[in-house]
């Protein structure tokens, strides 16, 4: 696999209030390769999806998308690589005062580059493959949680990024809206997207990735298979994995 057909971190350090979030942290998204990042609730999964599109600055380290290291680069430089990435945040992040249709093809209508025709054409297109096209004039206020978080990975889809991140996909979703959340993220696999989740959900995240990475205090504790996390013997994924009663992070 090139680097072109990468995302990554190197020795990057990041903190907030002086609170170290990240030291040294050294992350590998493969093209293909679906992963989610494990840790729990404040460890800084959220920040390195913010990192990874630049929308925040490392104290030292850099950031790739392909062979461009964005670090240190305006946003103007590095425009047409980070729309290789989409991000469906937490809480869908859908604007209130636009439709779900306006919504979804929000970014197509920004870029100009479609006719109205065809914008249509291809918002009709991602909700029908999330199932929510009879919510096209709908406003977000009038959907439920797990229909806004639909909606978002449809806006998602609209521009055909190769890369998709998940924050937190089924955080406040009953069993049925997580199970629909999993069947998208599988079916976007199989049509080629590259899926890279954040969560403390353990089943979402075996249902949906290959890879795991597993971060505790500023640092990649664990990377590896499934299989190979349910057998690690690291005394914080254990924890994590079956809390106890003397929890390691209480």
């Amino acid at each position: 696999m090139s680097s072109s057909d990468s995302i990554r971190m190197e020795k990057l350090c990041y903190s907030i209030g002086g609170r170290q979030i990240l030291k040294d942290f050294d992350f590998h998204l493969e093209r293909g390769v679906n992963r989610t990042i494990l840790g729990v609730s404040g460890a800084g999964k959220t920040t390195i999806l913010k990192l990874l599109l630049g929308l925040l600055e490392p104290d030292s380290g850099k950031v790739f998308i392909g062979n461009l290291c964005i670090t240190g680069l305006p946003e103007a430089n590095f425009m047409q690589q980070r729309k290789r990435i989409a991000i469906v945040f937490q809480g869908g992040a859908l604007f209130d005062s636009m439709t779900v249709g306006e919504n979804v093809g929000y970014r197509l209508f920004e870029e100009g580059r479609l006719s109205q025709d065809d914008i249509e054409k291809t918002v009709l297109e991602k909700l029908r493959f999330v199932g929510v096209e009879a919510a096209l004039n709908l406003y977000p206020a009038e959907l439920s949680g797990g229909m806004k978080k639909r909606v978002a990975i449809a806006r998602a889809l609209a521009a055909d990024p190769d890369y998709i991140f998940f924050d937190e996909p089924t955080t406040g979703l009953d069993p049925i809206g997580v199970y629909n959340i999993c069947n998208l993220m599988q079916r976007l696999q199989a049509e080629g997207k590259t899926t890279l989740m954040v969560t403390h959900d353990l089943a979402t995240a075996f249902a949906t990735s290959q890879r795991f990475t597993f971060l505790h205090k500023a640092r990649m504790l664990f990377e590896g298979s499934e299989r190979e996390m349910n057998s690690s013997r690291i005394p914080e994924v254990l924890e994590f994995l079956k809390p106890t009663d003397r929890s390691l992070f209480i």
